[in-house]
């Protein structure tokens, strides 16, 4: 039974990558976890010993709560698990550059696309007819959301 269950373990790590092999296996994980219980158990016994209590009042000692903290831990030794798990998500290309012809159609393309963009939305924010113009929009009588609308026959709407 122990020899399915090792298996069957053994499948599930080539699928996805473990939490505790990223939390847990590096040494200097584990000698950070350790080093938390000793941090730890270190400023409880400064509440009766006068040396330990003075190192424990000090501004180092303020920045080493922040480093053996068990969250501070778990949040940087997760950071390769979580981009393990990501770099999951997203397949990597196939390697194979673009010949330079196709690169400069891809790229004469792409700027063809972005001038095109850039030029639609230069006209939308200054045509004051354009509700995407903002202000000029607000601002401009014949806008019928306008309380000061002026109506084609040039009279003022109610």
């Amino acid at each position: 039974m122990d020899a399915a269950i090792d298996h069957q373990d053994q499948e599930d790590t080539g699928a996805r990558p473990q939490l505790s092999a990223w939390l847990w296996k590096p040494w200097y994980a584990k000698l950070w976890w350790a080093t938390i219980p000793v941090w730890w158990a270190g400023m409880a016994i400064s509440t009766q010993v006068d040396v330990l209590a003075s190192f424990y009042r000090g501004g180092f000692a303020g920045y080493l709560n922040i480093l053996f903290s068990p969250m501070t831990a778990l949040m940087v030794l997760g950071v390769g698990y979580i981009r393990e798990r990501l770099d999951s998500f997203v397949g990597q290309g196939a390697g194979v550059a673009l010949s330079d012809d196709e690169a400069e159609v891809f790229f004469a393309d792409h700027s063809r696309r972005e001038l095109a963009r850039t030029m639609e939305r230069w006209r939308a924010q200054s045509n004051p007819m354009d509700p995407r113009s903002g202000s000029l929009w607000i601002g401009n009588p014949m806008n019928p959301n306008n309380p000061g609308c002026i109506n084609p026959n040039g009279r003022k709407r109610h």
